[in-house]
């Protein structure tokens, strides 16, 4: 099993680029079903989930290849198996992505109920309930979703909850539909925009993505195109985090501020520099950072996506802070790890009071999911001693070479093999 060990107690110092965002790569590789011509991706990051993705594609019939680093072309001139099986979706809820298109482009789908990480309830009624309203039929039956429709039409959709997933899956299917789909409630989130704009370079018709309300005019066909995937805005709110909290100076190439406006603001408080320009941001900290409350929701809000991050932060910041999380009811299972450490947390419910201390211990500790895996990193990072990271499967589905990334700014971090 591989970990990570840190040495802690080194500023980040230096340059490195922001990788493509993987919570935008994974839809827009679902796409490619849409189509019988080819996609081309651009700008993808090598990851876990994305090497599932493309497996889950191919096993549909999707014809894909990797002609060069960062670049994947996907053809579904023919589907030949148009489900997704359990033994390939159980680490990775995006796989859910697979439905709406299938649906809207082969009339059926059989899709395998998702997994990922142990976070919380993350349901799927939003996408059933959208896809019945555009007359799709569909039973959950022995873990599936078996779902038929000789062809989807247009819909007004209101969602009960904002749901990210649901919103890029309704989206994708309302493309082929007949006739106009509204989503209302729908997510807002730049990784929307991001498909909207790829869909829309593939000749849909879609209106007010990155607004509550989305409106999709059905078209009988879409065609093949190219697209470059936005910059992974949680990577480098993550690294500007590590770099604050390390009293560090660096620069992130690739990767635009207006992506991360309540990341930025919060770091800001807690005493940061921060310049940016049209395709990078410079962190310089010159002091100790002081505690920062916050609480998570729906984007344009503060990301549930960088809540274990600052905790790591406010654990060695100056004052107490309180964390509020309101999307996902697990999300706090980093703090029984952060306490090995020495942090000082106490949870009520949602929320996580912090006091900050003036240094963590180092300490073997284990990853519950992706994003508490790079709190962990953090806390390493910042802590007296060495820190070895167990269970680090889960960094790899969400940060593409994190501990070259880290060396490259003066990190001392590596990775071991061990039994």
């Amino acid at each position: 099993m591989q970990k990570l060990i840190i040495q802690g107690g080194f500023p980040l110092e230096g340059q490195i680029s922001i990788s493509g965002a993987k919570n935008a790569a994974l839809p827009i590789l679902c796409a490619a079903l849409l189509t019988r011509e080819s996609l081309v991706v651009d700008n993808v990051p090598d990851l876990q989930d994305i090497t599932t993705m493309q497996s889950l594609l191919q096993q549909m019939g999707v014809n894909v290849t990797t002609p060069a680093s960062s670049r994947i072309e996907l053809c579904a001139s023919h589907l030949t198996h148009l489900v997704a099986p359990y033994e390939m979706v159980k680490t990775m809820r995006a796989a859910i992505l697979v439905l709406g298109p299938l649906l809207a482009r082969a009339g059926e789908a059989n899709i395998s109920l998702p997994g990922g990480c142990a976070i919380g309830l993350r349901p799927v009624d939003q996408h059933i309930k959208g896809l019945q309203a555009m007359g799709a039929d569909i039973a959950i039956k022995h873990g599936y979703i078996q779902a038929v429709a000789k062809k989807l039409r247009g819909a007004r959709i209101v969602f009960d909850i904002v749901t990210v997933t649901g919103t890029e899956n309704l989206m994708m299917a309302a493309t082929l539909a007949e006739g106009i789909t509204t989503l209302e409630n729908a997510a807002r989130e730049p990784e929307i925009v991001d498909l909207a704009n790829c869909l829309r370079k593939m000749g849909a018709k879609i209106h007010g993505a990155g607004t509550d309300i989305i409106t999709i005019e059905g078209v009988p066909v879409l065609h093949g195109g190219e697209y470059n995937v936005m910059p992974d805005r949680i990577e480098t709110g993550t690294f500007l985090v590590a770099a604050t909290a390390t009293g560090g100076d660096i620069r992130l190439l690739n990767t635009s501020s207006n992506l991360l406006d309540a990341v930025l603001d919060k770091l800001t408080e807690a005493g940061a520099h921060i310049e940016s320009a049209e395709n990078w941001i410079h962190l310089h900290m010159t002091k100790k950072p002081q505690s920062i409350n916050l609480r998570t929701a729906p984007y344009p809000a503060f990301p549930t996506d960088m809540q274990a991050q600052f905790m790591s932060l406010n654990c060695i910041a100056d004052g107490t802070a309180i964390i509020t999380e309101t999307i996902f009811e697990n999300r706090l299972m980093h703090v029984q790890e952060l306490k090995r450490m020495n942090a000082d947390i106490e949870v009520e419910g949602n929320a996580a009071i912090i006091h900050g201390i003036p240094k963590l211990d180092g300490a073997h500790v284990m990853a519950t999911d992706l994003r508490a895996s790079a709190s962990l990193v953090i806390a390493g990072l910042t802590a007296q001693g060495e820190t070895l990271i167990d269970r680090i499967y889960h960094l790899d589905r969400g940060y593409e070479n994190i501990e070259g990334k880290l060396s490259a700014l003066g990190a001392r971090i590596r990775r071991t093999t061990s039994s």
